[in-house]
C-alpha cells in the first residue's frame, strides 16, 4: 500500500474522531451516555443497528468462506438475515416496552436480582469474547498495510484510537459515528465489486472450492444459534433501548436485517471473485483486505481501509458501552455523572486487547464459542416475554442445562465434530424443556397463591 492510501486512512480516521468529539459535552448524563435520552429516529437507529453487526469479524470470516467454498458461502449473509427478522419478530418491540438500561436488568425485575447477577455476569462473559474476537479480526485486517508491526502494537494503537472515538460521549458519539460509515459503506461496497469485476485475471489455473468446510448441519445450526441468542444480545438491546418508540425499533430491526444481508453478500462476492480471478493465498482470512489490495486503485484503497476500521470500531464501542451498561445496572449504582461508564469501558478495552493476542486464533470459531451463555438465556428470556407461567426455578434450570450442554458439546465433539448442530438442535431443545419442566413442577411461590385464591373465590 501506498503512501497516498496510508495518508487517507490517516485522514479519515482523524475524521471520525472529529465526528464523535463534535457537540459532545464535556459533562455528560449518564443515561444520555448509555441510552442517548431515548430519542433516536427510525434512519439514526436503522444505521446504528447495522454498523453494530456489520463488523470486520465476521466480515473476514464470511468472505474467507466465499474464498474457500465459492458460491455456497453465500448462505452465511443469509444466516443474519433470518436471525435479525426473527429479532425483530420476537423481541424488538418486547425490549422498547422494557426499556431499561440493559438487557441483564430484565432478569433481574423478572426474577430477583441473584438470577440478574448471573445473566449479566454471563453476557458479559460472552462479549469479552466478541470484543477480543473483533479486535483480533482487526489487527488482521490492518496486518496488511502494516506488515511489519508487532500484533500487540498494531491491536493496542486501534483500541486507543477507537476509546478516542466515543469515550467522551458515548452512544451520541456512536450512533453519529455510525451514520457515517453506513452512508458510505451504500456507496463504496458496490464500488469495490465493480472494481473486482473489471480487474484482469491471473494466468489460467485451475479453480478449486473445498466442500469440506461446509455442510448444511453447520448452516442449519448457526440459523438457529443466531435466532435463539441475538435476541438477547445486549448490544442491540441497549441501542433498543434508545429508540424513541417500539414502532420505530421493530421497523429499524427489519431495516437493519436487510442491510447487513446486502453488505455481507458483497463481500462474500467480492472474495469469490478473487478466486475466480486465479489469485492465490496461503491464509483466506487475509482475502478480503488483499482484494481491496489488489483490485481498488489509489486512494479508494486507503477510503476503504479506513471505513472497515469504523466498522469495527463503531462496534466494539457499542459492546463496550454494553458492557458498562450491565455492570452500572446490575453491580454498581447508576450516577448523574458517567465518569463510571468512562472507567468501565477503558477497562473493558484493555481485557479484549490483551486476550485478543493471548487466546484468539481463530476468529469465527471463538465468535461462535462466546454465545455458549448467551444461548443459556433463552428461555429466560422468552418465557419472561411471553408465558406467565415461567418461574424462577424454571429460569435457573434452563440456564444451568444451556450451560452445561452448551460446554459439553464443544469439549466432546470440538470444531471438527461439528458440535454446533448437537449445542443448536438437542441444547436449545433442552432448554426449553427443562425451563418448562421447571416451571410447571416448581411454580412461583406468589403465582401459586394467587392460583389458590382464584380457586376459593370460585
Amino acid at each position: 500500500m501506498g503512501l497516498v492510501d496510508i495518508f487517507v486512512i490517516f485522514i479519515f480516521i482523524i475524521f471520525l474522531a472529529f465526528v464523535g468529539l463534535y457537540k459532545s459535552k464535556t459533562r455528560v448524563l449518564e443515561t444520555t451516555y448509555l441510552v442517548a435520552d431515548r430519542k433516536i429516529s427510525l434512519f439514526s437507529l436503522t444505521a446504528t443497528l447495522v454498523m453494530t453487526e456489520f463488523n470486520s469479524a465476521t466480515l473476514i470470516a464470511f468472505s474467507s468462506l466465499g474464498y474457500i467454498m465459492g458460491k455456497k458461502a453465500f448462505l452465511f449473509p443469509l444466516i443474519f438475515l433470518i436471525g435479525l427478522l426473527f429479532y425483530a419478530l420476537i423481541a424488538a418491540k418486547k425490549w422498547k416496552e422494557f426499556n431499561g438500561l440493559s438487557v441483564a436488568h430484565f432478569f433481574t425485575q423478572k426474577y430477583g436480582k441473584n438470577l440478574g447477577k448471573i445473566a449479566s455476569f454471563l453476557l458479559i462473559l460472552s462479549m469479552i469474547g466478541f470484543t477480543s474476537s473483533y479486535v483480533k479480526s482487526l489487527t488482521l485486517l490492518f496486518s496488511e498495510i502494516f506488515p511489519y508491526l508487532n500484533y500487540w502494537i498494531l491491536s493496542f494503537s486501534l483500541v486507543f484510537i477507537i476509546l478516542l472515538m466515543c469515550l467522551r460521549e458515548g452512544l451520541v458519539s456512536i450512533i453519529r459515528t455510525d451514520i457515517l460509515s453506513f452512508i458510505l459503506i451504500l456507496f463504496i461496497f458496490p464500488l469495490i465489486l465493480f472494481f473486482a469485476f473489471k480487474s484482469n485475471s491471473q494466468v489460467d489455473v485451475q479453480i478449486e472450492y473445498s466442500s469440506s468446510f461446509f455442510s448444511y448441519r453447520f448452516w442449519i445450526s448457526l440459523v438457529i444459534l443466531t435466532m435463539f441468542t441475538y435476541i438477547l444480545a445486549p448490544w442491540y438491546g441497549q441501542k433498543i433501548f434508545a429508540a424513541k418508540n417500539k414502532k420505530t425499533a421493530a421497523l429499524a430491526v427489519i431495516f437493519s436485517a436487510i442491510f447487513v444481508f446486502i453488505f455481507y453478500s458483497l463481500a462474500v462476492f467480492t472474495t469469490y471473485i478473487l478466486k475466480e480471478k486465479g489469485f492465490a493465498l496461503s491464509n483466506p482470512e487475509k482475502a478480503y483486505p488483499m482484494a481491496l489490495n489488489i483490485f481498488l486503485p489509489i486512494g479508494l484503497k486507503g477510503l476503504c481501509f479506513a471505513l472497515l476500521f469504523a466498522t469495527s470500531a463503531t462496534t466494539l464501542t457499542g459492546v463496550y458501552s454494553a458492557m458498562s451498561a450491565m455492570v452500572i445496572s446490575d453491580f454498581l449504582k447508576e450516577k448523574k455523572d458517567a465518569l463510571q461508564s468512562k472507567i468501565l469501558m477503558i477497562a473493558f478495552a484493555f481485557i479484549s486487547f490483551v486476550l485478543s493476542n493471548v487466546l484468539i486464533d481463530k476468529v469465527f470459531d471463538k465468535i461462535i464459542l462466546a454465545n455458549i451463555p448467551i444461548a443459556a438465556l433463552s428461555f429466560a428470556l422468552i418465557g419472561g416475554f411471553y408465558w406467565k407461567k415461567t418461574s424462577i426455578i424454571g429460569a435457573y434450570i434452563s440456564t444451568i442445562v444451556g450451560i452445561i450442554v452448551g460446554t459439553l458439546s464443544y469439549l466432546i465433539y470440538r470444531e471438527e465434530g461439528i458440535y454446533t448442530w448437537v449445542w443448536a438442535t438437542w441444547g436449545i431443545l433442552f432448554i426449553f424443556i427443562s425451563g418448562i419442566l421447571g416451571s410447571i413442577i416448581f411454580p412461583d411461590k406468589k403465582k401459586a397463591l394467587e392460583k389458590l385464591d382464584t380457586k376459593e373465590l370460585s
